[in-house]
């Protein structure tokens, strides 16, 4: 579908967005192995975390979902039950990831499918360290789905070194180690989300400028009550169309605050962005608080290559806020967004060319250059949730407004981000 978008005259109000979507994820999967019921409010009910609930109903869990409290009655240790079929996935690479090391450690055989765009990213990323623990994974040829993971006697703890800075690869070896007797070590080099050591309460050790994350069967989750607090990756296109658009103060509520997750907050804020922090608090081993945006002037600043992991979901609508800002915008040591649901490098990029704005690109990056010509306005989600969002505020940016085909990808990860935005913008 194409959506249309005017420009915002004016912004104004407040939000409280649905619950994070890595938190969401590992929620419902952690309350799904512990042995007894959980209740998880807040939970965000996005296409991926649907995905995420189905698969763990077909491996036996009983689950319920009132307004947005999900209450999962969980199966315990090695009590998940061979699903009657194949496993699909749908878009969600967190779940693929995260739910092939917990299968890995099961007694039955399982088969892993998705979505066009979800075969076609890389999972040789984790098949190689959980089949270095004894898991018996294959995928295609090329490395991608769909998984067939076969039940083994041999399973062991490692000690894994960190190749690339992946929260998905770390976490899948996790709750693989979640399941052995022994402990398994990380070594973590480049610091990811630590969610899934947060909520399993894993012991993390710093030693020279590197984490050691230690799990065992002792970690194994228990039954819980958690409130996931509001997505900051969601948050952030409304930070940023706040900062840009004229007449704005917006409050946010109850955003994560983790400090592998406000990269993009230092961003804006360093770029001269006017947002306040308040009312903050930790709560189920997560920190979280409002914001209050304000409209800024905002001008374009050197990227540390240090905090690309803390911000790789967030670089499309901060290439937004580049653009509109002072100065050249440039993005390097991206690589990884080449392998999300979509190449984003490429996707950022083809849209910018196709609306008159001069970009380079790069194998790991792009630059934005000064645009002289005025842009049409007519984008492509190219089937990847964040790249429609991200030109949806790019579009109400621009006087005379702008498009996005193939907009319906939003629903992955924020299927009300229209009435969002029509509850806080005046066109």
């Amino acid at each position: 579908m194409i959506q249309k978008f005017n420009h915002a005259n004016k912004i104004n109000g407040g939000l409280k967005l649905a619950g994070d979507k890595s938190i969401s994820h590992r929620a419902v999967m952690f309350a799904s192995l512990a042995d007894g019921i959980s209740e998880i409010r807040n939970c965000l009910l996005s296409e991926d975390v649907i995905s995420t609930i189905h698969a763990f109903k077909k491996l036996g869990c009983e689950i319920d979902i009132i307004d947005q409290i999900v209450k999962i009655s969980g199966l315990g240790f090695l009590g998940l039950r061979k699903p009657i079929d194949s496993l699909y996935l749908g878009n969600s690479g967190t779940t693929t990831r995260l739910l092939s090391g917990i299968l890995a450690a099961q007694k039955f055989e399982s088969l892993l499918t998705g979505d066009d765009s979800l075969s076609r990213r890389p999972m040789n990323r984790i098949i190689e360290p959980l089949n270095l623990m004894g898991a018996d994974i294959t995928g295609s040829r090329d490395g991608t789905l769909p998984l067939l993971i076969r039940p083994s006697k041999k399973l062991k703890s490692i000690q894994y070194k960190m190749p690339i800075a992946s929260a998905q690869v770390k976490s899948s070896i996790l709750l693989l180690g979640l399941h052995l007797e022994d402990t398994t070590e990380i070594i973590e080099e480049t610091p990811t989300r630590n969610h899934t050591e947060n909520m399993l309460g894993l012991e993390v050790v710093n030693v020279d400028q590197k984490k050691i994350i230690r799990v065992s069967r002792r970690n194994y989750p228990e039954p819980f009550d958690l409130d996931v607090p509001s997505d900051i990756s969601t948050a952030a296109f409304f930070i940023v169309l706040g900062l840009l658009a004229d007449n704005c103060e917006l409050t946010l509520y109850n955003v994560l605050l983790n400090e592998t997750r406000t990269g993009v907050l230092q961003i804006l804020k360093e770029m001269g962005g006017d947002i306040t922090l308040s009312n903050i608090e930790k709560l189920n081993g997560e920190k979280r608080g409002d914001l209050i945006v304000r409209s800024s002037e905002l001008k374009n600043i050197k990227i540390d290559k240090r905090l690309i992991p803390n911000i790789i979901d967030e670089i499309p609508i901060l290439a937004a806020a580049g653009f509109f800002a002072d100065g050249e915008f440039e993005i390097r040591n991206a690589e990884e967004l080449r392998h999300k649901e979509s190449d984003r490098i490429k996707s950022i990029c083809s849209n910018f060319k196709n609306n008159n704005i001069p970009i380079v690109e790069f194998a790991d990056g792009f630059k934005i250059e000064e645009c002289k010509i005025p842009p049409t306005g007519k984008f492509n989600s190219f089937g990847d949730h964040r790249i429609a969002m991200t030109f949806s505020i790019v579009s109400m940016l621009f006087k005379n407004g702008g498009e996005v085909n193939g907009f319906e990808c939003c629903a992955v990860s924020n299927p009300h981000f229209i009435d969002q935005i029509n509850s806080i913008v005046k066109f």
